[in-house]
């Protein structure tokens, strides 16, 4: 992946000008103009993150006031679906001011914008922009995520464990789920030993964020998914417990000593 120092330079006027092409024949009263020269305006001295906002913040002055008929109109812009369980940022970086925008003002109608999010990660993703929503609505967004734990895409189960990492990278930090990481790990256990890599890495450094404060929880839970038989446990464990066994902790490579089964690491 590009640096985001490079990567900046992705949203400016031509980016602009893409998402006002595609804006434009479902909304005829979209200001294409304005709006891509404002946007060419404000960029200039920003680096990725405000990039982003500038976009997003022009998009909310373009579109229709009302809130819902705005989304609905980018709803119609995403283009298809990610496929393949790689390219989640490189094929679909035109929609970070979109998912910034339902991030920053959509935070009100948590249906719509829980929709939103939900078609937008199958294509993107969406593991920044739902974090308001678990903060401002941790119990819905919990019983959503109980449901999308089982979704037949990837990118969805994967957006479960994502969203929800308290150390997600460029990200705020966020609390652990009611106050107490035995949550998160017991909303990640039916995925500890998923059919994707793709989410099972993620499981894993989920776990392996969880570890840095909560040592004797995390190994007492690698151990029962370890035991609760399943054909990568070994694998997510050596991933989830990396920070441990590079400090040489003695519990961690004790458990994953005990448990070793051939296998490649994860990757």
């Amino acid at each position: 992946m590009s640096s985001p120092t490079a990567l900046k330079h992705y949203f400016d006027e031509k980016l602009a000008t893409r998402i006002a092409e595609l804006i434009k024949p479902l909304d005829q009263q979209f200001p294409a103009d304005s709006f891509i020269e404002r946007v060419a305006k404000a960029v200039g001295p920003f680096e990725l993150k405000k990039r982003v906002e500038v976009i997003a913040d022009e998009l909310y002055r373009a579109l229709p006031e009302d809130y819902e008929q705005a989304l609905s109109i980018l709803m119609h812009i995403l283009g298809p679906e990610n496929q393949s369980e790689k390219g989640m940022f490189t094929e679909g970086y035109f929609l970070m001011p979109i998912t910034f925008f339902v991030e920053k003002y959509g935070v009100h109608d948590f249906e719509g914008s829980m929709t939103a999010l939900y078609k937008m990660t199958k294509r993107h993703t969406s593991e920044y922009a739902v974090r308001p929503f678990i903060n401002a609505y941790e119990s819905d967004c919990l019983q959503l995520f109980e449901k999308w734990r089982k979704d037949p895409n990837a990118h969805v189960r994967r957006l479960v464990s994502e969203g929800t990492r308290p150390r997600l990278p460029w990200a705020k930090k966020i609390n652990v789920l009611g106050g107490d990481p035995a949550n998160n790990l017991s909303l990640l256990a039916p995925l500890f030993h998923d059919s994707s890599p793709y989410v099972r890495k993620s499981v894993a450094n989920h776990v392996n964020d969880l570890s840095k404060e909560h040592r004797a929880l995390v190994l007492d839970y690698i151990e029962a998914r370890l035991e609760n038989e399943g054909e990568h446990g070994i694998q997510t464990a050596r991933h989830a417990l990396r920070t441990l066994t590079k400090v040489e902790d003695k519990g961690a490579i004790a458990l994953l000593k005990n448990f070793q089964k051939e296998g490649a690491a994860l990757k």
